[in-house]
C-alpha cells in the first residue's frame, strides 16, 4: 500500500504556470477518490524563484489545498531552488515517518530525470511507482494516468549534470551534532602515517541511528552513497588524505587479506599496502577496526574484526601479509585497536563462547550462563602476542594511561559511537584508517 505520494510540480512549461492551481487541485482530487480508506502524506515538489519567500509559494497554492478534508492533515508543499534539494528536503520527511513505498506523479518528460535523482538520493529501502501526469497545454484538464510512457533520454552530459547538482547541494548543508573528531593513537609515529578512528560527529547524515558522520551505505540502510561520500569528503579534508585514493574493506567476516597492487578478491576482511598517498580503512559499528604500522618498512594495513573474523584471525593474517609482501619484521608492526564494543556488553551464545573460552578463559564472563560476556579485544591480543607482535607494541583498551585510550566500547558511548548492537539494523558506521606520509 503506498504510504506517500510525491507531486512533481518542479518543471513545468512557462505556458503552464498560471494553471498551476488547477493543476494541483484535480490531481489532489483523484488522490483523494483513490485514497478513501488509507489517506498518504502526500507531497508537491516546486520551485522556489530566486529571491521569493517559501511562504509566498504555499499561498499561492493555497486554493488548490482547500476541501481535502482526508488529505489536508498530511499535504506539504516543498519549495526549493533546486530538484535536489526539494526530493532531499522530501526524503527527510518520509524518514522522520518511516515511509517507504511512494508513489511519484510527474510529467512524462520529467520520469527518467527523476529516477537519475531517486537512484542517487534514495536506497533499496524504499520503493518508487510512477504515474504519468498528462499535461494538456491548451487547457486546464490534467489527467493522471497509469500508462506509462518512455520519457526522454538523458545523455552522459544530463546525467553529469544531476551529480553536480546533487554534490553541490549536499556540500552546502551544515554539520550535524557537532564539529568532526578524529582520535589518533600515540603509538603510531605521525611523522610516517597518518591515521585516526573517526567518531559519529561532524557529518550530514540525519537519521537518528546514522547521524552524522555515517561512513558506509548498503541496500539495508536509509543513508545513500552520496551522504557517506560527502561525509567522507569533509573526513579528508580534516584528516588531510585523498578521497579519491581510499580503499575500504569489503566486509565479509573471514579473515581473507587484500594485497594493494594485485587482484583484489570479491570479499576480504583485510587490507595492506606500501603505497604512499594510498588510504586503507576498516569500519566498525562493534565490530574493532584494527590498524598496523610498520615504520621501519614503511608499510600499513587495516582490518575488520568482529567475533568471527578474531577467531579466525584476521588480524595475524593482515600481520603475516605484511610480512610476506613487504619483508617486514613482526616486531616492528604496531598495532592499534579501536573503538569497538566491550565485554562490558557484548554476548554471544554459549557454543561461540567456548570458542573463545579456548583462547583464553579470562576472554569469557559468567560463562554458564546461555549468553555469556565476551572480551573480543582481549582474544586478539592474544591471538596477536602468540603471532610474535610485542606486547607493548599494541595499543588497546588495557592501556595503563587511559587518557590515551582510544579503544571506547561503542555500546556505551551514544554521543561518540555507532553500535549495531545498539541501535539495530539501521545502525551508522565509523572507521579505522591509515595511510604512508608522502
Amino acid at each position: 500500500m503506498v504510504e506517500a505520494v510525491l507531486i512533481d510540480l518542479f518543471s513545468l512549461p512557462a505556458n503552464l504556470q498560471n494553471n498551476i492551481q488547477g493543476l494541483l487541485h484535480n490531481t489532489l482530487e483523484a488522490i483523494e477518490k483513490c485514497s478513501a480508506i488509507h489517506a498518504p502524506c502526500v507531497y508537491v515538489m516546486c520551485c522556489q524563484r530566486q529571491g521569493s519567500e517559501r511562504k509566498g509559494e504555499q499561498e499561492f497554492l493555497l486554493p488548490a489545498l482547500r476541501g481535502f478534508q482526508s488529505l489536508k492533515r498530511r499535504l506539504e508543499v516543498v519549495c526549493a531552488q533546486t530538484t535536489a534539494a526539494a526530493l532531499y528536503t522530501i526524503k527527510q520527511r518520509l524518514d522522520e515517518k518511516d515511509l517507504s513505498i511512494i508513489k511519484v506523479v510527474l510529467p512524462t518528460l520529467r520520469k527518467d530525470l527523476m529516477k537519475i535523482y531517486i537512484d542517487h538520493l534514495f536506497t533499496a529501502v524504499y520503493q518508487f511507482e510512477f504515474e504519468d501526469l498528462q499535461v494538456i497545454s491548451d487547457s486546464e484538464s490534467v489527467q493522471i494516468s497509469e500508462h506509462q510512457h518512455e520519457g526522454q533520454i538523458l545523455s552522459s552530459q544530463d546525467v553529469a549534470l544531476i551529480q553536480y547538482e546533487i554534490q553541490m547541494y549536499l556540500e552546502s548543508l551544515p554539520s550535524l551534532k557537532g564539529e568532526l573528531t578524529i582520535l589518533r593513537s600515540s603509538l603510531i609515529p605521525d611523522d610516517v602515517f597518518l591515521h585516526g578512528f573517526t567518531t559519529r560527529t561532524g557529518g550530514i547524515s540525519y537519521i537518528p541511528t546514522l547521524s552524522s558522520c555515517n561512513l558506509f551505505s548498503s541496500s539495508k540502510r536509509r543513508d545513500p552513497q552520496v551522504v557517506v561520500k560527502e561525509n567522507l569528503r569533509r573526513l579528508a579534508n580534516a584528516a588531510g588524505f585523498n578521497p579519491e585514493a581510499f580503499h575500504r574493506v569489503k566486509v565479509d567476516h573471514a579473515n581473507a587479506v587484500c594485497i594493494m597492487g594485485k587482484t583484489e578478491p570479491d570479499n576480504y576482511d583485510g587490507i595492506v599496502t606500501d603505497q604512499k598517498g594510498v588510504t586503507l580503512a576498516a569500519p566498525g559499528a562493534d565490530c574493532i577496526p584494527v590498524l598496523f604500522a610498520d615504520p621501519v618498512r614503511r608499510a600499513c594495513g587495516a582490518a575488520h574484526s568482529g567475533w568471527k573474523g578474531t577467531l579466525l584471525g584476521v588480524s595475524m593474517a593482515t600481520v603475516n601479509a605484511m610480512v610476506s609482501e613487504y619483508g617486514c619484521n613482526v616486531k616492528d608492526i604496531l598495532v592499534v585497536l579501536g573503538p569497538s564494543v566491550g565485554p562490558c556488553c557484548y554476548k554471544l551464545p554459549q557454543e561461540s563462547a567456548k570458542e573463545f573460552h579456548s583462547i583464553d578463559p579470562k576472554c569469557v564472563r559468567l560463562s554458564d550462563s546461555a549468553s555469556p560476556y565476551i572480551d573480543i579485544r582481549r582474544a586478539t591480543r592474544i591471538l596477536l602476542e602468540r603471532g610474535g607482535i610485542l606486547p607493548e607494541n599494541i595499543q588497546d583498551d588495557s592501556i595503563t594511561d587511559q587518557n590515551q585510550n582510544i579503544t571506547f566500547c561503542t555500546a556505551c558511548h551514544p554521543d561518540k559511537f555507532y553500535s549495531h548492537f545498539r541501535d539495530g539494523s539501521n545502525f551508522g558506521t565509523q572507521i579505522g584508517f591509515i595511510s604512508i606520509k608522502d
